[in-house]
């Protein structure tokens, strides 16, 4: 906005608030208003006024190519609208965005879509294609102090008919939607006690009426924390075993495709499979079971994964390393003929954690992108 434009509108808000004050207390103090009013609104900045401009494409050497974004919690449209660009920039055209129950429905039966709309519409605007993470339970269905993981039974039923709202509410703009996040940790599971069986008929509650709502949206199962959990372990189970379980319990007729964590901690993204360990290629053996319980003709997407370059965390690689085994699962994904998406975390967060969680990140809070966007922007975009 030029400056003289500026004042102009500056000078007649001004004007408008010092009207307002000469009913009540007169017109010396009405000018005091005024001045005053012109001097804020001269040192504040007015409110940036953001559209969605122009429909872009995502210019990419890998369409599988994602990243998990985290604009739940971004309060500001131009940033919303900044990190997908970014994004599209680097050559992503997969996002993961999470949209908590809580947020949508904060009262039963009452709906706020702003934000949610906001994300996702900037989101296809840019070429993106959404996968939609669905979880936190709002605290009109849960017990006072409750986890916000804890969604007993009985409430299941008002979380398939969310869950429904939602898919009938982006039919046509998100048509991938993950069920819960990572339900083998007892965190995540609200502290209930780790409950394939439970989860199962979770899925069961939620697919047709999602289903109903929208025929052609894609029901997402798993996003199974990766983990050693012995059996028996309180905090965690196994996500080869819990996946199993699951198929066990009856869960297979209730999902479209599997959505995968694939973190690779220390080990390099072409390191083999292997039932004791934790890397990137566990993913083949999650698909594994898949095909031993008659499912290979689902798909798979990866929704969340990665590397961590902290200096000091114990599960993290140098920055190097972090770069070269990205780009390198990146790679390896597009092999994989029956994986649609490989999102890794994180690419943004709106605000710095001050822990190691910042060295998941793609770009800085400030939009400050790190080598390791530059590197997979370079692999993406080079023809």
């Amino acid at each position: 906005m030029g400056i003289l434009n500026r004042i102009g509108v500056v000078c007649q808000w001004a004007r408008q608030r010092a009207q307002r004050r000469v009913a009540s207390y007169g017109w010396l103090a009405a000018r005091a208003a005024l001045l005053g009013a012109l001097l804020y609104a001269l040192a504040t900045p007015p409110p940036v006024l953001v559209t969605l401009g122009e429909q872009h494409q995502v210019q990419t050497t890998n369409p599988k190519l994602g990243v998990h974004t985290r604009l739940t919690d971004e309060v500001e449209e131009w940033k919303i609208k900044k990190t997908l660009e970014l994004v599209r920039e680097m050559g992503a055209p997969w996002i993961v965005e999470y949209f908590p129950w809580e947020y949508l429905e904060p009262n039963e039966g009452e709906y706020d879509w702003g934000h949610a709309d906001l994300v996702v519409d900037h989101a296809r605007r840019q070429g993106l294609t959404v996968i939609a993470r669905l979880g936190f339970v709002p605290a009109w269905a849960r017990p006072k102090k409750s986890a916000p993981g804890y969604l007993d039974e009985a409430y299941y039923p008002q979380f398939a008919l969310f869950v429904a709202e939602f898919a009938r509410h982006f039919a046509g703009r998100v048509e991938q939607i993950i069920i819960w996040n990572e339900p083998n940790l007892n965190f995540e599971w609200g502290y209930r006690g780790i409950d394939p069986g439970g989860y199962a008929r979770m899925l069961q509650a939620v697919y047709p009426r999602a289903k109903d709502a929208n025929p052609s949206a894609q029901i997402l199962a798993g996003a199974l924390a990766p983990t050693l959990a012995p059996p028996g372990t309180a905090d965690a189970m196994n996500d080869l075993d819990y996946l199993q379980a699951l198929y066990d319990a009856g869960a297979k007729e209730y999902f479209d495709a599997l959505a995968i964590h694939a973190y690779g901690w220390t080990s390099a993204a072409d390191e083999a499979p292997a039932r004791n360990r934790i890397n990137f290629r566990r993913t083949e053996i999650l698909r594994e079971i898949m095909i031993r319980n008659g499912d290979a003709a689902k798909r798979a997407l990866i929704t969340e994964g990665g590397w961590n370059d902290h200096p000091r965390w114990t599960k993290a690689v140098t920055p190097a390393q972090r770069v070269a085994y990205t780009v390198r699962a990146y790679e390896i994904a597009q092999t994989w003929d029956w994986l649609d998406a490989c999102a890794l975390w994180a690419f943004r967060y709106p605000f710095a954690s001050q822990t190691y969680l910042d060295y998941f990140a793609f770009v800085t809070p400030d939009f400050d992108p790190k080598p390791i966007y530059y590197e997979v922007q370079k692999y993406a975009t080079s023809h």
